[in-house]
């Protein structure tokens, strides 16, 4: 495909013209915040640190990994710190969380979280990671001032982690898990995958440890994010079917607490005080809800994660541009957000990036 513009200076994609730059669409309100002509605010950013990572999970990459972004297009540290600076004190973004790839790959993360943490107002700050080495650095993060931890775990057998993720590091993540809590990370959140005919026994047992150990579960429907473009959806473990299996060994009852723009539903087990959530991204989308805009590790924005186009914020910072009219183009970005993700949609294109490139 050919980038096209698509009608804001600095924002180029691959596919068709968003409506919103279209003759006739609506004016942008006059409001500093990032909101879009569906009603919503964003006010979760996401940050790629990097686009590495020291696992291979076979439905994120291929054995011998990928090709990483040159270190030179990478955003420095300081170039991190501003766009984050821009979001909270321009564009009205109280959450940040750092993602990657691995976040914990990138050598200056503590520093990158301390200048968040001195940001006024502060923004909450969170991290998802595959905990390898957390277990060493959990305890330097929460002095940094990262508030919690989402960590990557889709099986409790040491041999089946080893073929998932083509590393046998099961034991580095279970000892991670623990640093996190006992750091004070909390809630400390997991995140599994389940994969039809590979994992997909492992919904209650997943379950029964996190709940014995304090840690909050979230399974997440696996998502065409993929860099060898192969998912298929007849591999997909749906809501549906995790709910059914969960129901075999505990109680479900839906959580009285607002979901709000939070991904995932939630339901308490065996009445509480115990909650599991599922995030039904495909099955059952929560677009109309979602409060997020995200950053890759290179500068490039984006409105959703599955997004057809991004614009360039690194080359208005490294061209010496003031903050504020770095803010007008991500403001131009977020107004033109689409509805939704249009995964259930006949011309659904699965994004060029993957996800270790676009971040968790």
């Amino acid at each position: 495909m050919t980038a096209v513009d698509l009608g804001f200076p600095g924002i180029r994609g691959t596919g068709a013209q968003d409506p919103a730059s279209a003759p006739g669409a609506p004016p942008r309100p006059d409001s500093p915040l990032l909101v879009d002509r569906f009603g919503r605010v964003a006010t979760d950013l996401r940050v790629s640190l990097t686009d590495r990572c020291n696992l291979r999970c076979t439905y994120c990459m291929p054995a011998e990994g990928l090709d990483w972004m040159p270190r030179a297009d990478r955003l420095t540290d300081d170039e991190v710190v501003r766009l984050v600076r821009i979001a909270v004190e321009r564009l009205g973004v109280t959450n940040v969380r750092f993602t990657g790839g691995e976040p914990t790959l990138r050598r200056g993360v503590e520093g990158i979280i301390a200048a968040t943490a001195a940001l006024a107002p502060r923004p909450r700050i969170s991290m998802t990671t595959n905990a390898i080495g957390l277990a060493a650095r959990a305890p330097a993060l929460a002095a940094a001032g990262l508030d919690r931890i989402n960590v990557s775990l889709d099986t409790l057998r040491p041999e089946r982690f080893a073929e998932l993720t083509r590393r046998d590091r099961l034991a580095d993540v279970l000892d991670g898990l623990a640093a996190a809590r006992d750091a004070g990370l909390t809630p400390v959140k997991v995140n599994a995958v389940l994969v039809r005919g590979r994992n997909d026994d492992e919904a209650a047992p997943l379950l029964r440890y996190c709940l014995d150990h304090g840690y909050h579960l979230r399974f997440i429907e696996q998502m065409p994010l993929d860099a060898q473009h192969g998912w298929d959806r007849a591999e997909m473990i749906t809501a549906a079917e995790i709910l059914t299996a969960l129901g075999r060994e505990f109680e479900l009852t839906p959580s009285p607490r607002p979901r709000g723009a939070a991904p995932a539903e939630r339901w308490l087990v065996d009445g509480g005080p115990g909650e599991v959530g599922v995030i039904a991204s495909v099955t059952r989308p929560f677009c109309g809800d979602c409060d997020r805009t995200r950053l890759t590790a290179d500068g490039q924005l984006r409105s959703c994660l599955f997004s057809q186009t991004e614009t360039d914020l690194r080359a208005p910072l490294r061209a010496g541009l003031p903050d504020e009219e770095v803010a007008r183009r991500w403001r131009a970005t977020m107004w033109a957000k689409l509805a939704g993700h249009e995964i259930n949609e006949a011309g659904f294109a699965q994004p060029i990036r993957p996800m270790s490139a676009i971040g968790g």
